[in-house]
């Protein structure tokens, strides 16, 4: 069987300040864009897994961060540690090997594979 790869997009907006950190170390904000990959074979109906089950499933999770302020999640909310985190959570709830990539803003960004 082929592998094959299926990706979402989704969006968050969060606020959260980088303890001691000279620019971000006051409370600031983003828009997150977060991109969720998996890998998998084709079952019986002809699909890794249906659309509409990762949305929900990743909907479920971005909740926790959305409109929140990542520093009452995470100690140092980085994009790596809140990618990192990001990732553990989904693969808890995907049975697919996975990839999350999360640009905080335009042009910065970090993927856990």
């Amino acid at each position: 069987m082929m592998k094959m790869k299926l990706g979402i997009i989704d969006h968050i907006d969060s606020a959260h300040y980088l303890p001691e950190h000279r620019t971000c170390g006051i409370v600031h904000g983003h828009t997150y864009k977060v991109e969720i990959v998996i890998e998998g074979e084709k079952n019986e109906n002809g699909m890794v897994m249906d659309f509409y089950d990762i949305k929900k499933v990743v909907k479920e999770v971005l909740k926790e961060y959305d409109h929140r302020l990542l520093n009452d999640i995470l100690e140092f909310p980085s994009v790596e540690n809140l990618c990192e985190h990001m990732h553990r959570n989904l693969s808890s709830k995907l049975d697919f090997p996975l990839s999350v990539k999360v640009w905080e803003g335009e042009g910065k960004w970090c993927e856990v594979c």
